[in-house]
């Protein structure tokens, strides 16, 4: 897998684009690896392969790109499509969290949704088919497109530069790292559920 990665993502111009569709579909297409897409591009990009300064913009725009889609998916068709990309118990579950944080938090979660497991997808058909404000939801989108792009160039280009005569150590490195944030954001939208859910308990006991 990762040789195909390394074949296809270097050695070419057209691994930016390749970057740019794999941030804009895995939105809808979870399958896509757009995170380990970017990362390995990074990588490359610390051995002088490719150019980190292309790949950032090229995975910002993908993901605002994609993220707008998902938007407009939601507040133009709602149900019929949430009930294909939301399957299954805990799909549900990350869409109604999505839906209820929303009202509370609104910027804030458009940034850290991306961070969570399915939280992309979640946090930004539920900004549609709520309704967000567009220009609001435009704002937020942008800034959580650039830092997540920032941060996930930055993964494999430290990790590139910490092995410079290995792909698999920092690759296997800068994923397992996301892979921990991951985890940990996925700790505290499971924790603000339960405290939400505590809330509501106190308020209809009183």
């Amino acid at each position: 897998m990762f040789d195909w990665l390394t074949q296809e993502v270097g050695h070419s111009d057209l691994s930016y684009l390749i970057v740019f569709v794999a941030c804009a579909t895995d939105v809808l297409l979870p399958l896509v690896p757009s995170e380990t897409i970017v990362i390995t591009a990074g990588i490359l990009a610390a051995q002088s392969e490719l150019l980190i300064w292309v790949i950032v913009p090229a995975a910002t725009i993908g993901a605002f790109v994609g993220d707008n889609a998902c938007y407009w998916l939601g507040r133009g068709v709602g149900d019929p499509v949430a009930r294909r990309l939301f399957k299954g118990e805990k799909g549900r579950e990350r869409l109604e969290w999505a839906e209820r944080a929303l009202d509370r938090r609104g910027a804030v979660l458009i940034a850290v949704g991306r961070f969570i497991p399915g939280g992309r997808t979640a946090t930004t058909f539920a900004a549609g088919s709520l309704e967000m404000r567009y220009r609001y939801f435009l704002f937020a989108d942008a800034v959580a497109a650039l830092l997540w792009a920032l941060y996930v160039s930055a993964l494999g280009y430290l990790g590139g530069e910490a092995f410079k005569d290995n792909l698999w150590l920092p690759l296997g490195a800068s994923l397992g790292f996301a892979v921990l944030v991951g985890l940990g954001f996925e700790a505290w939208r499971r924790f603000e559920k339960q405290r939400g859910r505590d809330v509501l308990g106190d308020e209809l006991e009183a």
